[in-house]
């Protein structure tokens, strides 16, 4: 279990720095390439995010929880907003993009925060699996 956990932060780790790196892309591309509803969304999966994160690397007991209930969805959300074509207001789409400073930078952090938000979520829904199994076998 310990392993796990330990698993668990490099994740949270991971995906914080990838977090990290994609927001500052967004402010060097400029806040105004967004529409509104892009940023929102954004501000609120990064206030997720960060929780996750920070619970996770600080060893609080609900950590793997937040962490599984943020890290699949906003690692899929990000997905859908940056790697799939122009699909809704809530596009801010890389492919095709014309005009709004996306870079071979840009690609690879979004890439990374994906990937770290996905494997943290996995790595903690494992966690809470083997605890409910534990659980349920005393």
């Amino acid at each position: 279990m310990a392993d796990e956990h330990r698993w668990l932060k490099y994740c949270a780790l991971f995906y914080a720095l990838g977090l990290a790196l994609h927001t500052a892309d967004h402010l060097r591309r400029g806040l105004d390439v967004v529409t509104p509803q892009v940023q929102w969304a954004g501000n609120l999966s990064t206030a997720l995010g960060v929780a996750a994160a920070v619970m996770v690397v600080v060893g609080h007991r609900f950590g793997p929880m937040l962490a599984a209930l943020t890290g699949i969805p906003v690692g899929l959300g990000v997905a859908a907003v940056h790697l799939l074509p122009r699909w809704s207001a809530f596009s801010d789409a890389f492919p095709g993009a014309h005009n709004t400073g996306v870079t071979a930078l840009s690609w690879s952090v979004v890439i990374i925060e994906i990937v770290g938000a996905l494997a943290m979520g996995t790595v903690a829904l494992s966690i809470l699996r083997d605890q409910h199994a534990a659980h349920m076998s005393t």
